[in-house]
């Protein structure tokens, strides 16, 4: 109770918390039934892949941009108040410019893929890892737990997940109009909510004479030389890319079709992802707990095993409280991957590139792989489909396929992901048994 107490007297985990809190309101209202809602406009399983594979395109380079630009910026906000407006303004750019491309057909249907790509992607997609990195750099800065602020950002997307699915059924273009409203309340916080602490050390940053604290530019790039960094990043290639391939692409289309008509599908779907991230929004204060039980690495191996199970659960049930109880595994598993990933970057690496490191070597390699596997993925889905639609069994062997690959990916994970105590180039880690050890040889001593 008492660091419950200290974290609400901290103005900048409050002020973290609740820009965070909104920026996740503003995406998850619109981006939960994203793939339903191409899906209405038309698209095939295909196209639908190929639009996904563009957006991670324009994510991954956007996201090392971001990562670079805010090494450089440390503390200061300039980059999330730009994303904060884009935020503001995805209601008006899907209705007169997106939507408008898309439902066009041909040519100009990728024209506005395109551009719908750069902008969701700089407001959206790479911002959120933007966010998480500034978050977490507050955390330790300002001295607050990261896990405790990251949750008011699902806490946010779990509470518009509850009505997005009935807005969606009155008309898709609320939910895009919704996120343009709570954009301009993150676009407020970010813009005019600066706590006395950080200004103290926004001005002593200014100070010419102040030691630069940022990387350079040649150890940003140098990040991509890391031996170690490329472990993780095969790692993430073949684990958290199925975060949007798998929930985005085809949960949500194959979820409703197991209910007698597509309204209650959609708004079934809202209401059990809502729950599902109430849940993940409470298992970010609890995952810190697990790794002090039982380490990083182990965290993160055990974060992967959940994904195998899910992914695999939901091909083998088939019936929509069943398939419900298994797809809330998704809130054990995104804080078991979130949280110590990040930790394992300030363990394992200098925490001044904790940004840098934390778009390359966690969200830049899901990106990657969602290239890779997207369109292929959406394609093989068509095609068993065709090929099975009996009990939609074309899908759940495409998630049988995709369970596969992370079980390989898990066993490779087994054998090369870094111990705690291995190559420390930044934060150590201790668990809760190695802090008893250690406090009791002192006694000793």
């Amino acid at each position: 109770m008492a660091a419950k107490t200290a974290a609400w007297r901290n103005p900048s985990y409050l002020q973290s918390s609740f820009g965070i809190f909104m920026f996740f309101c503003s995406w998850g209202v619109w981006w939960s039934f994203f793939r339903i809602w191409l899906e209405s406009l038309g698209l095939s399983g295909t196209e639908i892949g190929t639009i996904y594979s563009i957006n991670s395109a324009a994510t991954m380079v956007i996201m090392f941009a971001y990562g670079a630009i805010q090494d450089q910026l440390g503390i200061k906000r300039n980059l999330v108040i730009v994303i904060s407006v884009i935020a503001a303004l995805v209601g008006p750019f899907v209705q007169f410019v997106y939507h408008p491309m898309l439902a066009a057909g041909g040519s100009i249907r990728w024209v506005g893929a395109l551009i719908g790509s750069i902008v969701l992607s700089a407001g959206f997609m790479a911002a959120c890892s933007l966010l998480e990195a500034v978050t977490e750099r507050y955390s330790r800065k300002f001295n607050f737990e990261y896990g405790q602020s990251r949750a008011w950002g699902s806490f946010g997307y779990a509470i518009v997940a509850l009505c997005a699915g009935f807005m969606f059924n009155v008309n898709p273009m609320i939910n895009f109009w919704v996120g343009s409203a709570c954009g301009l309340v993150m676009l407020g916080i970010y813009a005019f909510w600066v706590p006395a602490e950080q200004k103290d050390e926004l001005r002593k940053a200014a100070d010419p004479q102040a030691e630069k604290s940022g990387p350079t530019f040649k150890e940003m790039v140098g990040v991509l030389g890391m031996p170690t960094l490329w472990v993780l990043i095969v790692f993430m290639l073949f684990t958290n890319t199925f975060y949007v391939v798998f929930d985005q692409q085809m949960f949500p289309v194959y979820y409703a079709g197991l209910f007698p008509t597509a309204a209650i599908g959609n708004a079934t779907y809202g209401t059990l992802n809502g729950f599902q991230v109430f849940l993940e929004s409470a298992m970010m204060g609890v995952v810190p707990i697990i790794m002090k039980k039982i380490g990083v690495r182990n965290s993160l191996l055990l974060g992967a095993t959940v994904m195998f199970l899910r992914i695999g659960l939901c091909g083998v049930f088939h019936d929509p409280v069943t398939v419900s109880i298994v797809k809330l595994f998704h809130s054990i598993e995104v804080p078991l991957f979130c949280l110590p990933a990040f930790r394992y970057f300030t363990l394992h690496f200098d925490t001044k590139l904790s940004a840098t490191l934390y778009m390359v070597g966690f969200q830049i390699a899901s990106q990657v792989g969602q290239i890779v596997f997207s369109t292929p993925l959406g394609a093989f889905h068509d095609y068993m489909k065709g090929l099975l639609p009996n009990n939609d069994m074309g899908s759940r062997v495409t998630f049988w396929l995709i369970s596969a690959i992370v079980l390989a990916a898990l066993i490779y994970g087994f054998f090369v992901i870094k111990k705690d105590d291995q190559d420390v180039g930044g934060d150590p880690f201790y668990t809760d048994r190695q802090l008893r050890e250690m406090s009791a040889a002192a006694t000793k001593a």
